[in-house]
């Protein structure tokens, strides 16, 4: 028993309160389902968490601003940026193409922040391929009609549009499967706090909770 403990104790030496890297979370959802916004409320909630600002080729929307939304570019900057090896990943969806940021990300992780990618599912099969570890999100929305409702509540876009949305709604769903964690957002205060909760979750997994804990772990077992 003593042999026991003394192995564990000599695996925390060194581990007195270091902090962990953060880890890299995808949340994917149909457009309309609410994905910004969870997201968005999130990280109100939870200053551990940061969002990955993507790159996009298409023009900005009433409100948006440059490297708050998204990093808006143009076609040829970002193929020369994807042909550089800068994006963790990249797809297109409807008429323009969206991307993350590799440096962006490592840098918020290795400050030990959580960051959360909102990408689609071709973005998703892109990062799990070259992270391995990510922890994948997908969120639903509670039924076709409400889909449609907040596609239409919006006000932009043509019937044409919204069916062309909804289309692609449906394929999107389609992956639900390879996801880690599944949501429906019918009550948008508690899926936030189910969001919450699986990046809290994570956090105390042992690995990350030894790092933190190291000091109180090695004076429980001496």
């Amino acid at each position: 028993m003593s042999g026991s403990v003394g192995n564990e104790a000599g695996t925390l030496a060194g581990s007195s309160g270091e902090a962990p890297r953060g880890r890299l979370y995808i949340v994917s959802a149909p457009s309309g389902a609410g994905k910004t916004s969870l997201v968005a409320a999130l990280l109100e909630r939870d200053a551990g968490a940061v969002v990955s600002v993507s790159h996009t080729t298409r023009p900005p929307r009433l409100g948006e601003e440059d490297g708050r939304n998204y990093h808006f570019v143009d076609r040829n900057t970002f193929v020369a940026l994807a042909a550089q090896g800068a994006f963790l990943e990249h797809a297109q969806v409807f008429d323009h193409y969206y991307a993350t940021s590799r440096a962006a990300v490592e840098r918020e992780l290795e400050r030990g922040r959580d960051v959360v990618l909102e990408i689609d599912w071709q973005g998703a099969q892109q990062v799990r391929a070259a992270w391995p570890g990510v922890v994948s999100i997908f969120i639903l929305p509670p039924s076709l009609e409400a889909l449609r409702l907040r596609l239409g509540s919006r006000g932009q876009d043509s019937a044409a549009v919204i069916e062309r949305r909804m289309a692609a709604a449906r394929a999107e769903i389609g992956h639900w499967h390879e996801y880690d964690y599944l949501l429906v957002n019918n009550d948008f205060g508690r899926t936030v706090e189910e969001l919450r909760a699986v990046l809290v979750a994570n956090r105390l997994r042992r690995e990350d909770q030894a790092l933190r804990l190291g000091a109180l772990l090695q004076a429980l077992l001496s």
